[in-house]
Parts: C-alpha cells; structure tokens; sequence
C-alpha cells in the first residue's frame, strides 16, 4: 500500500462526510466564531491519540500477544462493520450513539474521528509494514488534514449539497471501505492459512 491508498483508507475511515451532520449537532450551541477553534482542538486531540496508536501500536500489540493476522482480521472485520452502517444508515449514526452533549474530546474527538475503525487501521498499516511508519505518519497528517478542512466547513458544504448530497456521498465513501476491508479480511486470513503446520 502507498501513501496515497492510505491517505484515502484513513480519509474513509474517519468519515468526515458522515460526521458532518454530528459536528453541526455539537456545536448548534458553540459561539459561531469559536466553531473553528472547537473543531481545530478536537481534530488535533484525534491526531495525537492516532499518533500514539501508531509509534506505540507494536509495543501494545506485544503487550497483549496478538498476531499480525489477528490484528488484520479483526481490522477488516470492524472496518466492514463500520462500511455497512455507512451503506445502511443505523439511527445511532456510523459510529453509534455518541450524544450531542459536550464538545471537549467526546464525541468529536472519540470515537468520531480517532473511533476504534480508526485506530485498528493505523496498527494495522504499522504492524504490516514498520519501516514505513513515517510514510504512514504522513498519511495520517493528510488525511486529518483534509477531514478537519471538511469538518470546519461542514455548515457550509451541508447547505451547498443538502441532505441528500450527504447522504450519497456517505454511502459511496461506505461502497469504497467496504471493498477494502474484505481486502484486508481476505489477506488476513491468507497469511493465517500459509502460516498452518502441514
């Protein structure tokens, strides 16, 4: 994977599209001229704990003796679960129910942005290939990067495509994670089958 398919995979993952309508919830109540702000604390805050996950993935990792496979299926798989609530809308939302009460890391930070889809991907893309964990940080910049920029412009990118337009861009974000995280699946469960004794 380069940086560019990554990049686009956390882009998915965070969702920024379907966030929009959480992140004008949360902040109906916010002092217009401090909206920004509140989202530019919010994103940065994501961005450190996703920062952490990735220098410190492999050491956890360790720490609980999980395998790469092990962590390849289980990120496929909660990236799927993640994909079909993106396709199927769910009343609770993409990320389920995270209130609308409160703008200080819950739930624009947690699990909105830096959401367990989230970290799973960036141990994932660090336990698959190390020595590229710089390339990683750099797509993980982008992708905040241009999810915070949606974000901070979510009243007006809202009011320029309406509902619906949201709406379909979500579910066509969602078809797209979807195909990827079967991917992941599958080559998970590949390396764990090359890997059985004979």
């Amino acid at each position: 994977m380069d940086i560019v398919s990554a990049t686009i995979l956390l882009i998915l993952v965070m969702d920024p599209f379907g966030n929009m309508p959480l992140v004008i919830s949360v902040l109906k109540n916010v002092d217009p001229g401090a909206r920004t702000k509140v989202v530019l604390r919010e994103c940065a805050i994501a961005y450190a704990v996703l920062l952490a996950f990735m220098f410190g993935g492999d050491k956890f990792m360790h720490l609980l003796r999980l395998s790469d496979n092990a962590l390849a299926i289980a990120g496929g798989l909660i990236l799927f679960l993640i994909a079909l609530r993106m396709v199927f809308p769910h009343a609770d939302g993409v990320h389920g129910d995270t209130g609308d009460e409160g703008t200080f890391i819950v739930p624009l930070a947690i699990p909105a942005i830096a959401g367990p889809s989230a970290l799973a991907t960036v141990l994932l893309l660090v336990s698959r290939e190390p020595q590229r964990v710089f390339d990683w940080v750099a797509a993980l910049s982008l992708a905040m990067l241009i999810s915070t920029l949606v974000m901070i412009s979510a009243q007006r990118i809202s009011g320029w495509i309406g509902r619906r337009g949201v709406i379909a861009v979500e579910r066509l974000m969602g078809l797209v994670l979807t195909a990827i995280a079967v991917e992941m699946l599958l080559a998970g469960i590949e390396r764990f089958v090359v890997q059985l004794p004979r």
